[in-house]
């Protein structure tokens, strides 16, 4: 066997050893819906009459997708998209009558580690990204740095197939004393808060290629 014969034989052998570590990864795509619900509420103050009293992120129904890689923990990396569409509720005779309807995505990059029994997969799971918060009428979209983090549990029908379902809890941080919702140089409120909290259950179908 000469130099370059012996050359050709040890890229092929290196070629091989990649595209076997290579097909450990899998791509996976996970459509979700769910419900949103223990948003804490905002302490805010208007602008204009200098009223103050509380708003809050109503409860309601949110859908989302995830797209990721497996990795070989066993765990995946994965881009989450949710969205809901929802409205502000105030407390006592505070009304926030110049914004209702009002749809919250968020956008995040994380990772889950799984604790495999057979086709039963428990996880955990955690995420960074941004909040973004899109009002009814003309008002600004307010987009905050957001955390995540949650647990629950996979169920594989098929090596392709698997169901799963999760608790996810988010941390947006909204900035203590900051302007929220404007439209041009006027702003409909004052916000007194740092962290906005929200929870959610979700159901869905993870789909391997």
């Amino acid at each position: 066997m000469n130099k370059r014969t012996k050359l050709f034989v040890a890229m092929l052998a290196g070629s091989s050893g990649l595209f076997s570590t290579s097909a450990l990864a899998e791509v996976f795509v996970a459509p979700f819906a769910g419900y949103s619900f223990a948003a804490s509420e905002f302490d805010v103050t208007q602008t204009e009459t200098d009223e103050q009293g509380n708003v809050k992120i109503a409860e309601s129904a949110n859908y989302g997708v995830m797209f990721g890689v497996t990795t070989k923990d066993p765990g995946n990396i994965y881009f989450l998209y949710s969205s809901q569409s929802t409205d502000l509720r105030s407390g006592g005779n505070f009304s926030p009558d110049s914004i209702t309807d009002l749809t919250v995505d968020y956008f995040h990059i994380g990772g889950s580690l799984f604790f495999p029994n057979g086709n039963l997969k428990p996880y955990v799971t955690a995420s960074v990204g941004m909040t973004n918060m899109r009002p009814s009428g003309d008002y600004s979209n307010e987009s905050r740095f957001s955390m995540g983090f949650g647990a629950g549990v996979e169920y594989e029908v098929t090596p392709a197939v698997s169901l799963f379902a999760d608790a996810r809890g988010y941390a947006t941080f909204v900035s203590s004393d900051n302007a929220l919702f404007c439209d041009g140089g006027h702003c409909v409120w004052n916000i007194h808060a740092d962290i906005m909290w929200q929870g959610q259950v979700n159901a869905g179908v993870k789909l391997t290629f």
